[in-house]
């Protein structure tokens, strides 16, 4: 297995040239490494190479690393969340990349003790196996969560479908761009919704050309 400061070195220098592409910052780009289905000594290794942000998708992982590590890095959460594991996992999590439901939202505001911030995961390319609520409800569902006092919608978050060429997902993440300036248009102060969670292993640097914010990255940075 090629260590992670290597694969980090080479996700760095496609990230910059991504960022020349479309004129801009790679600075602006947070990197998440998804380490799901790695152990908790790959995700130690992927910190010392210099990556902060870690990205689970069950609780059970997600608790099982955070004993371990706890602050050396910032939580993402970007799998489904059932409401009633939220209690497990809400004071622990930075950041939550899969709001798609106003159950959950109230579970969030129930248990957390201090405003989350969180994306709201939209189903831009109509899959029946993604989670995510279509495009046309996005503006309702957020304003929504106004009533909310610990959420805060700070982005969008989207998985595109896996597919050879990442040329042909595109619109996807340009759907999911310019829905977001639709809500920022809006300027709600429970919903900023600055960024823009997409892109993955297979297709970061395509969405890092229509806007990406942040890009979670398995299987081509921690395996």
């Amino acid at each position: 297995m090629v260590d992670v400061a290597t694969n980090l070195s080479n996700i760095q220098q496609n990230i910059r040239q991504a960022c020349e592409n479309a004129n801009r910052n790679p600075e602006d780009i947070r990197l998440i490494a998804v380490t799901k289905y790695v152990t908790i000594e790959r995700a130690k290794e992927a910190i010392s190479a210099g990556i902060d942000n870690l990205g689970e998708n069950r609780n059970e992982g997600f608790l099982e690393k955070y004993n371990e590590i706890q602050d050396q890095a910032k939580w993402h959460f970007i799998g489904s969340l059932q409401s009633r594991k939220v209690k497990d996992i809400i004071d622990q999590i930075d950041y939550i990349h899969s709001l798609d439901r106003k159950s959950l939202a109230k579970e969030i505001n129930k248990r957390a003790t201090h405003p989350v911030h969180c994306f709201v995961q939209v189903n831009v390319s109509g899959e029946e196996s993604k989670h995510g609520i279509s495009p046309d409800e996005v503006i309702t569902f957020i304003k929504s969560l106004s009533v909310y006092e610990n959420i805060k919608v700070v982005g969008l978050m989207t998985m595109a479908p896996h597919v050879e060429d990442p040329e042909n997902v595109r619109f996807v993440f340009k759907n999911l761009r310019n829905l977001r300036d639709k809500i920022k248009e809006e300027a709600l102060p429970h919903a900023p919704c600055e960024w823009l969670s997409m892109g993955m292993s297979n297709d970061y640097h395509v969405a890092i050309e229509e806007g990406a914010t942040h890009v979670r990255i398995g299987s081509k940075l921690v395996g």
